[in-house]
């Protein structure tokens, strides 16, 4: 597919991870008018070969493809289908791909109010941080119908190196929340096991370099510990206050769907009291100093 030979993609959602996504698209040759509420976001965008526009419906009027990357399934519907939404620009036969980290329950039933006008949906939300969004490899599950995923898929692969089809929609959504729990209940795991050596007197180092070659590797451990927490920097680019929404989706999915899922539910807690306590911009690496401050020690570079 030649991208300079389709029409105008909208990108709704210019923040931390949607400004490096929306860039790689125009980097791909896609002609992409980017919509977000920081004027600072627009003009980025535009320095990168973007268009910039002033409303979600404004960024839509030329497209057939919307694309949203919003902090939660509420502000997505209020893009699409609120006053001045994207999808009031939309003609039948539209796509809208949901990137953001959205409840899944919530996602099926915006499928079905945007079919009654004849517009498709797909969720595909992506794992791998700014990081990754900036270089153009993230991991994206997308749910919804085959075929709407294959008329996606270049715009997708601009954007990510792997691309899963999760099963009808909202499916995405639910992987992407599931996998979070996964990966914040590694972080937590790992952090609490450098507490415990730390006390023994064992160097937490060692203690990184023996898990990454040995079975209590994950991603955490891999990515996280020493670039992160043993350094102080806890700058990974990713919230506490996303991750604590992640994690309650999760939970509230398996009451939803009446699994009895203790662990989820407890991480969902930890996760909410840990944002709460030091702050809602507080990077998510920062889970290490509250485990920290609850066992009594004061962390290192806090």
């Amino acid at each position: 597919m030649d991208p300079s030979a389709q029409e105008p993609v909208a990108f709704i959602g210019l923040g931390m991870m949607g400004l490096p996504m929306a860039s790689r698209l125009v980097a791909a040759g896609f002609s992409v008018h980017g919509s977000d509420l920081s004027e600072q976001a627009l003009a980025v965008f535009a320095a990168a070969g973007g268009i910039g526009c002033t409303s979600a419906r404004k960024a839509a009027e030329e497209a057939s493809i919307v694309i949203t990357m919003l902090p939660n399934g509420a502000i997505v519907r209020d893009a699409l289908l609120g006053s001045g939404g994207a999808a009031l620009a939309l003609s039948p036969g539209s796509l809208v791909i949901d990137m953001s980290s959205s409840a899944p329950m919530e996602t099926r039933r915006l499928a079905e109010n945007l079919s009654v006008r004849n517009i498709s949906l797909v969720d595909a939300p992506v794992s791998g941080g700014v990081k990754r969004a900036i270089s153009g490899t993230l991991a994206i599950m997308a749910g919804g119908d085959p075929v709407q995923i294959e008329r996606a898929r270049p715009l997708l692969a601009a954007m990510g190196s792997t691309i899963i089809h999760t099963g009808e929609p909202g499916s995405g959504h639910a992987v992407k929340a599931l996998n979070n729990y996964v990966s914040a209940a590694g972080l937590v795991a790992a952090c609490e096991a450098v507490l415990i050596a730390e006390k023994f007197g064992v160097d937490p180092n060692v203690l990184v370099d023996v898990l990454n070659v040995s079975t209590g590797k994950n991603n955490s451990t891999e990515l996280k510990l020493k670039p992160f927490i043993l350094s102080g920097s806890f700058a990974s680019g990713f919230s506490m206050a996303l991750m604590a929404k992640d994690l309650r989706t999760a939970a509230d999915l398996s009451e939803q769907l009446g699994v009895d899922a203790k662990g989820a539910q407890n991480a969902a807690a930890l996760w909410a009291e840990a944002a709460a306590t030091l702050g809602k911009a507080a990077d998510h690496t920062e889970i290490h100093r509250f485990v920290a401050a609850r066992g009594g020690k004061p962390e290192k570079g806090g």
